[in-house]
């Protein structure tokens, strides 16, 4: 019996239970925030008392709020520009958390400044000047101020956030977080949050926190028990062609396909789009605008179909990803885990197929190893599959030519520039003497 009042208690907590301010708490309620996740159960209380958390949780947990709401509250209580700093391994997720801190902070004022790569120096220098209250920004980039910048620094802050801090140490920015510790206060408090618990990240714990308290939710490698998962073994040749058929027999569904290479995300979108299906591609070489826009159109539905490498498997907030195909299978296992993260999300059910091929057993086999399970087979038709064959190598025909005319029209582009810039004739370099005094100027 006691039992039971304790499970059904923990079900009813609400954020103002966990030390929750009004103001915060009804900007939660707009954002239908009904209840606190785990991990914000566990972490909210801890960090509101004062204390450095790691938090270690499978992703689409509700880490943001974890750390936003601690954040939001401790600034209410003492106003201060410059007050907050999160770190992240990407671009888009970046944006993702300064889009929930101005949600969440919309009442009370708050401005974020996002600094990251691919944007204008000068635009940022020109935020940051303006001492916005948090800044969320990737390490390279936030660097490249610090060191030239004038003006800008970090002397005051008071909060430092490491969200996805294994996949920041993991892309290599451990110099420049190494850079960002030595110029920000000891006297602060620290948030480590991270999908696993690598020697890399225990290394920075002991570097940068003092005496944390650890939440952990759910075991190391586990998928959430409403993902129905499971594999298709085809022959190479056929990919495409089963990959039709099931964005055929599943319409009417939101997808992820994840593939290997961003130019794999490009043919196959074009592909898609030539057989009437509305597909966008994400990538690592897409500009910052393209990128933005591709996660914008596939968010706001515009796009059912979203082709993305690896940039899209973590930390992304996409609401309703109904599908998730691996395409290609991730070379590291842990990164599948990740990638069929961004279905079956806040308690809702969602698809995951794995497409395996002759040559990718062995890493298919290390997948199921590390998630314990032993995927079903997806079921198809062979017969049903073959007659689209036809079909799909005419698109795979005019995705050819198409991207070989985007080649040329690209190598041309680029000729054309360097041509420019080699034209030493007098009237050129005017051109560009009177442009440099300008931006000297």
């Amino acid at each position: 019996m006691i039992n039971m009042i304790q499970e059904e208690s923990d079900v009813d907590v609400s954020f103002k239970d966990l030390g929750v301010v009004d103001v915060l708490a009804e900007a939660c309620e707009r954002l239908k925030w009904t209840r606190p996740s785990k991990i914000q159960k566990e972490a909210i209380p801890l960090a509101l008392e004062g204390k450095d958390v790691i938090g270690l949780a499978e992703t689409g947990s509700g880490k943001t709020g974890a750390f936003a709401l601690p954040i939001l509250q401790a600034l209410l209580d003492k106003p201060q520009r410059l007050f907050a700093l999160v770190l992240t391994p990407t671009r888009e997720l970046a944006y993702q958390i300064s889009e929930q801190f101005s949600a969440l902070g919309a009442t009370i004022g708050i401005k974020c400044a996002v600094i990251v790569g691919g944007i204008d120096m000068f635009d940022q220098a020109l935020m940051l000047a303006k001492k916005p209250h948090v800044i969320i920004a990737t390490p390279g980039r936030l660097v490249d101020h610090l060191e030239n910048t004038k003006g800008f620094s970090l002397r005051s802050l008071k909060y430092l956030v490491m969200d996805e801090a294994d996949r920041i140490l993991n892309m290599d920015f451990e110099q420049e977080v190494d850079k960002i510790l030595k110029v920000i206060p000891k006297e602060r408090r620290t948030f480590l949050f991270s999908a696993t618990m690598t020697k890399k990240v225990q290394k920075l714990q002991r570097a940068c926190l003092s005496n944390p308290a650890k939440v952990e939710i759910n075991n190391k490698y586990k998928t959430v028990d409403n993902l129905v998962q499971s594999y298709l073994f085809i022959p190479v040749k056929y990919k495409d062609v089963y990959l039709v058929h099931i964005l055929n027999e599943l319409a009417g569904n939101t997808f992820i396909i994840f593939s290997s290479t961003c130019n794999n995300t490009q043919r196959l979108a074009i592909m898609l789009r030539n057989l009437g299906f509305k597909a966008i591609p994400l990538n690592g070489q897409l500009s910052q605008e393209k990128r933005l826009g591709a996660l914008n159109k596939f968010k706001s539905k515009s796009s059912s179909i979203l082709i993305a490498t690896d940039v899209a498997s973590r930390g992304l907030d996409i609401p309703h990803v109904d599908v998730v195909i691996n395409f290609d299978i991730p070379t590291h296992s842990k990164d599948y885990i990740h990638r069929v993260g961004r279905t079956a999300r806040a308690g809702r059910a969602g698809k995951a197929i794995t497409f395996v091929t002759q040559y990718e057993v062995e890493l298919y086999k290390r997948i199921e190893e590390l998630i314990k399970k032993q995927l079903p087979l997806y079921q198809t038709e062979e017969e049903e599959v073959m007659q689209l064959v036809e079909r799909v190598s005419e698109a795979q025909r005019y995705t050819k030519i198409e991207m070989k005319d985007a080649e040329e029209k690209r190598k041309a582009a680029k000729k054309n520039k360097r041509a420019h810039e080699d034209d030493d004739t007098e009237e050129s370099s005017g051109v560009r003497k009177k442009f440099k005094n300008k931006r000297k100027h």
